[in-house]
């Protein structure tokens, strides 16, 4: 590889190690790099293009973290095995000040019958930080406009569907028209307008095992025939899924950060799966529920920027980044469906979500408070995480240890084989603390247990000890002694 492939241009508004990482992804893409394929050094490339030796490693970081390289250690770097899908195209870079927009999914599990925000609740952001002056400014402009308390269209409010088809585009590299964009009032909303829009009866559907248990309720009530799919480091099983149920007609998935596990899925796998929703004229439901929360180099790409066969149904919710009592949710659908989801929308029995929160959900996008809003969260999230990762880590010796991923709302905490994540969870429940066992998600399957907590109202460390000092009690373990080994007996 020389430094004329690469072309980098000094004067250009794009920073350079952007710059280094969109060319070697242009280069992968149109296969001029080959899988498995060496690519220079970090010193040795700095020292060919003329730049600072960090300006290449940040680009490397990049590459690697979305897949598209593996580094291998004194070996080397390398392109990554399978990275040139016949299903996929080039993502567009996001904005630098944009993040990917959320996408649904149920914040019930867990919940107090009240609606009660509970400790430790997954799914829901941090209400003591959302912006209600500026909200509620914007709630009383709305309010005295003409129309903003009619029923709104069955599709979504205009402006709301114009706002998020162009903040899509900036952040996540979607490019879809606003009449793409459909808002429902919440995940199972959005699930069931997709499988009356492209499902017969009886058909069959992948989830994710472990996997989001709404997923197969709403599926299963809607006389489709659900099929989990394993869920391992790598994300969902593809190959696994086409060797036993390769005539599936629809596949629900969460590539960027898997739920619950917090794995993300490979760029092969996402080649993977693109290419059999190609070759079977299958759909697939892309579940970014929490995509925008990585805390460690960038948002991985939508699966849908990469889909050129238009086979990938987006959708995101505004309820998981501002309060969970909006309900507002939507969905970015192929253009050749929009007819068959209108038709849809208009059969839907949920009514569609209020006009007067559309307008401001759209105000709100519009004047760059969205956008805004999320990177001040990610910012906090990753400090609240750290808070309660530390106030669980003296517990390791009990056998509880936290796996940290790189994104998410929620942590999981690996438990020793002998615990039962289900009576646990049930002892929790009864003491008023709103976190879910691992063995719950698996819908019958045998795999490791785990307690899945929420982090992101977990305001100090004191909070964050006091927390999981009563929780342990409520579970019925010892305090750690300092100096202890060994599990507990």
């Amino acid at each position: 590889m020389t430094a004329n492939l690469l072309r980098l241009e000094p004067r250009a508004p794009t920073p350079l190690h952007e710059q280094v990482y969109q060319r070697f992804k242009a280069l992968i893409g149109q296969g001029r790099l080959a899988p498995g394929q060496r690519v220079p050094s970090l010193r040795v490339l700095a020292g060919e293009l003329g730049v600072a030796r960090g300006t290449v490693e940040v680009g490397y970081d990049r590459l690697i973290g979305e897949g598209y390289l593996v580094a291998r250690g004194p070996a080397g770097t390398f392109v990554a095995d399978g990275v040139a899908g016949a299903g996929m195209r080039r993502a567009k870079a996001p904005a630098a000040d944009a993040l990917p927009a959320v996408a649904p999914a149920l914040d019930s599990l867990g919940e107090s019958d009240d609606g009660a925000i509970r400790p430790l609740q997954l799914g829901v952001p941090a209400v003591d930080v959302f912006p209600r002056k500026l909200w509620a400014r914007l709630v009383a402009r709305q309010a005295r406009l003409p129309g903003s308390l009619a029923k709104p269209p069955s599709a979504g409010h205009a402006a709301l569907r114009e706002a998020l088809s162009a903040y899509l585009h900036r952040s996540r590299g979607i490019d879809a028209a606003p009449a793409q964009v459909f808002v429902v009032p919440g995940y199972t909303a959005a699930l069931g307008l997709a499988a009356d829009a492209l499902l017969s009866p009886r058909d069959r559907a992948w989830v994710e095992c472990p996997g989001y248990p709404p997923t197969t309720q709403v599926l299963s009530r809607l006389g489709h025939r659900v099929r989990p799919i394993p869920v391992d480091e790598e994300g969902i099983d593809v190959a696994w899924g086409r060797r036993r149920f390769a005539d599936a007609r629809l596949a629900v998935v969460t590539p960027s950060h898997q739920s619950p596990t917090g794995v993300s899925l490979t760029l092969a796998r996402r080649a993977a799966l693109l290419d059999w929703a190609g070759e079977r004229g299958a759909w697939i439901l892309e579940d970014d529920y929490d995509g925008e929360y990585r805390y460690r180099g960038h948002p991985l790409p939508a699966l849908k920027s990469l889909d050129r066969l238009d086979r990938v149904i987006y959708g995101g919710t505004l309820s998981k980044v501002l309060y969970p009592g909006l309900r507002l949710s939507y969905v970015v659908v192929p253009q050749s469906q929009v007819g068959a989801f209108e038709a849809a929308s208009r059969r839907a029995l949920h009514g569609g979500c209020p006009e007067l929160l559309q307008a401001v959900a759209a105000e709100f996008i519009e004047q760059g408070h969205f956008a805004r809003h999320i990177k001040r969260m990610r910012a906090l999230y990753a400090k609240r995480r750290a808070l309660l990762a530390a106030a669980f880590a003296p517990y390791a010796p009990l056998g509880l240890t936290v796996q940290l991923r790189e994104g998410g709302m929620h942590l999981l905490v690996a438990l020793r084989d002998d615990m039962d994540d289900v009576a646990l969870v049930r002892r929790a429940r009864e003491a008023g603390f709103g976190l879910q066992a691992l063995t719950d998600w698996r819908q019958g399957a045998d795999g490791p247990r785990g307690l899945m907590v929420g982090f992101t109202n977990v305001a100090t460390a004191g909070q964050a000890q006091d927390v999981v000092r009563r929780l342990m009690a409520a579970l019925g373990l010892p305090a750690p002694r300092s100096g202890r080994r060994g599990p507990a007996p």
